[in-house]
């Protein structure tokens, strides 16, 4: 006997990044930063007076959005504070779909985008990110809401804006970029929302700002658009402390410069050093690589890492079964990682 809706009960539900235990781990599975937050951010933690932990914290976030809206140049009341960019992606969800408004994305892509909508019940309409019309198709499914992950997760791979821009003024529907990894990206489509009523930007402080540990995200649309999601988002959704903190964060924008610097440049060290032990790797624009290999089953590698206590994400998904996802970790981190790596691939 179950007492859950059957689409629930038949939902296998997200799968999050093993999170290992202990101190002499390597974690390169769930593409956190390798580099601390900002100072500031700490001492915004510390300063936190008693009193605000004691009241409701602002409903809307009032003091991030203000922060981000200087920081990215765009009205405060364009800007949707989430528990993290996961919450949006309910949020919308929820908003723009059920059993009769479909959602559409091309695949391969985030794993939480079919569970959300199998939870949804609506349909989910799967497109190949390797289709030459890709555009077309997309704009011709007839989602409700289409979501492109941009940079993509796990390939890494970025469309122009130009190209998303043409899409949704195609779309009869809504268009949501997930833009997570943004930071670590050559462009955005934030200039897309000013001129797109239909467009949602996604962003997240988990990974450019090294935040994912008090889960905070923000969405970014016109005001209409911000003024129908409020209605379903949760009264209270982002805590008091993790509104200090993400504050804090965005307004250091040297900090963030400096710590997305260096990622990017240990990501074009790292993708050169896999291609020398005779990985494939495509080109990136966030803060992970995706690495094939043609010699030794993937899922075997993954499991070689793990008993040396190096952690990858490895997906047994179609299309994905001989790739390895391998987060930017700190040069040090990744000369352990190709040492042993080095030495797997020479054992088999």
């Amino acid at each position: 006997m179950t007492y859950f809706l059957d689409n629930v009960e038949r939902t296998a539900g997200y799968e999050p990044g093993f999170q290992p235990g202990g101190t002499d781990v390597i974690k390169l599975n769930t593409n956190e930063n390798p580099y601390p937050p900002s100072p500031k951010v700490l001492e915004a933690i510390r300063d936190l007076p008693a009193e605000r932990l004691r009241k409701y914290p602002q409903p809307l976030g009032d003091s991030f959005r203000t922060a981000a809206g200087e920081a990215l140049r765009v009205p405060s009341d364009w800007i949707l504070c989430t528990n993290g960019g996961d919450e949006l992606l309910s949020i919308c969800i929820r908003a723009f779909c059920d059993i009769h408004h479909p959602v559409a994305y091309p695949n391969p892509t985030y794993s939480l985008y079919p569970v959300l909508a199998r939870l949804q019940n609506c349909p989910a309409l799967e497109l190949s990110f390797d289709d030459p019309k890709l555009f077309d198709q997309l704009a011709e499914a007839g989602g409700a809401l289409t979501i492109v992950c941009n940079p993509n997760a796990p390939t890494g791979r970025l469309i122009k804006a130009d190209q998303l821009g043409a899409l949704s003024r195609r779309l009869k529907g809504v268009l949501l970029i997930d833009e997570a990894y943004v930071d670590f990206a050559e462009g955005s489509c934030l200039p897309l929302v000013k001129d797109c009523g239909n467009v949602i930007l996604l962003r997240s402080m988990s990974k450019g700002y090294s935040l994912a540990g008090i889960r905070f995200g923000f969405g970014i649309a016109q005001p209409q658009m911000i003024e129908g999601l409020l209605k379903v988002k949760d009264s209270y959704n982002v805590d008091a402390m993790a509104i200090e903190a993400a504050t804090a964060a965005i307004r250091d924008r040297d900090y963030h410069r400096v710590c997305v610097t260096k990622v990017k440049a240990e990501r074009t060290r790292l993708t050169a050093e896999l291609r020398k032990l005779g990985l494939e790797v495509a080109d990136s624009e966030s803060n992970f690589v995706l690495a094939r290999s043609l010699k030794v089953p993937a899922k075997d590698i993954y499991r070689s890492l793990a008993d040396r206590n190096i952690f990858v994400r490895y997906f047994a998904l179609p299309g994905l079964e001989d790739k390895m996802r391998i987060s930017i970790g700190t040069p040090e981190q990744d000369n352990r990682l190709l040492e042993s790596l080095r030495a797997i691939l020479t054992a088999k």
